[in-house]
């Protein structure tokens, strides 16, 4: 039996092998995919008409996920605080949830314990903790990015620092957060 150390290689290999040409594209496509976490101020933004800017680049994004650009994570912190909306608002966010696939992540022990660590650090406070259940998500979850609007608490240096600072301490991958603007049109 052969080693194979080209993860591509050894795909290739695999697929043409068992025949299966549409498998292979799907791997392909799949490996390039980014692993997206979506915070809540995302899915706020999609009907945030006293901010026409955001909106227009969150529903931008929207269109890009819409085409299964991304792999996209939402936890049930975010269906909690949509849920804490007006009516209108929440029943348009759930709507919106229905034009994309996702994977729903529940928050359990090892993101909450991550979490505490955040707020340990000082990087923010029990007051901010869903942020970081956010933030824990993502990372325990192994997604690459985490897009927020909430500049106040997590697109903000000293967040993205002390995240990679936790991560590699921790043994997780690093995370980079950044506002939705900066990733449409450039995967």
């Amino acid at each position: 039996m052969t080693q194979c150390h080209d993860r591509l290689k050894c795909l290739l290999n695999i697929q043409l092998k068992n025949g299966t040409i549409e498998s292979l594209e799907k791997g392909l496509s799949s490996m390039r995919k980014l692993k997206v976490y979506l915070e809540t101020s995302v899915l706020s933004h999609l009907d945030q008409q006293d901010a026409p800017d955001k909106m227009n680049d969150t529903l931008v994004l929207w269109d890009e996920i819409k085409q299964g650009l991304y792999d996209v994570y939402i936890s049930d912190v975010v269906i909690d605080e949509i849920t804490s909306n007006a009516e209108l608002k929440r029943a348009r966010l759930f709507e919106y949830l229905t034009e994309i696939e996702y994977t729903l992540i529940d928050v359990n022990n090892e993101i909450r314990a991550y979490a505490n660590k955040i707020v340990e650090a000082g990087i923010l406070s029990n007051k901010h903790y869903n942020d970081c259940l956010h933030i824990a998500s993502a990372v325990v979850n192994d997604c690459q990015l985490l897009l927020s609007w909430n500049f106040r608490h997590m697109v903000k240096i000293k967040t993205i620092n002390g995240v990679r600072s936790i991560s590699a301490a921790l043994g997780y991958h690093g995370i980079d957060i950044y506002q939705p603007s900066a990733l449409i049109g450039g995967r």
